[in-house]
């Protein structure tokens, strides 16, 4: 069953967080919608591989529009998660038990929504102690699933394993 897949992002995210695993999810039927301040804005990843135009601006979603929500790294979730709004998607997302695919330092969203706490979770080493301080279970490990809902990964080199592993909760 295809499902509707948010993704937040904005400039200087990681380019092949987002590029590969978009590529998979629409190779296995899934459409992803991706949600900045502003519909329409070109955002240019870190490695300026890849520039994305905005699908839909955050103040013209409804988050129960969608089944589930990527987080790409890069430098990206540390600039949204200063805007309430991104925040408070991420936070609905956690809160309804929606798949959340956080990699590199998409966490860091999560964090600030402060929904990390009693779960297990990895991330890009430099996040890995608020990871701990935000009270989850920091793994060093290439993919962790918590639940039937959240999927982490530490850095580019994980995308295989994150991309199969959110496949896996999209089909269910």
């Amino acid at each position: 069953m295809s499902k509707k897949i948010a993704c937040v992002m904005t400039d200087l995210f990681e380019d092949v967080e987002y590029t590969k695993p978009v590529k998979e999810f629409k190779e296995a039927g899934h459409e992803v919608v991706t949600i900045e301040k502003e519909a329409g804005k070109k955002v240019v990843g870190k490695q300026g591989d890849a520039e994305v135009t905005i699908d839909r601006g955050i103040d013209d979603v409804k988050p129960k529009e969608f089944d589930a929500l990527l987080i790409p790294g890069g430098f990206s979730p540390d600039q949204l998660r200063a805007d309430q709004r991104f925040v408070d998607l991420a936070r609905h997302f956690m809160d309804e038990n929606k798949p959340v695919f956080a990699i590199c330092h998409g966490p860091q969203l999560l964090i600030t929504a402060n929904r990390l706490e009693g779960r297990v979770a990895t991330g890009f080493t430099s996040i890995a102690e608020d990871i701990k301080y935000a009270k989850a279970d920091f793994r060093d490990e290439e993919v962790v699933v918590c639940g039937d809902q959240l999927v982490t990964s530490r850095n580019p080199d994980d995308i295989p394993a994150f991309v199969d592993k959110s496949l896996q909760l999209l089909a269910k």
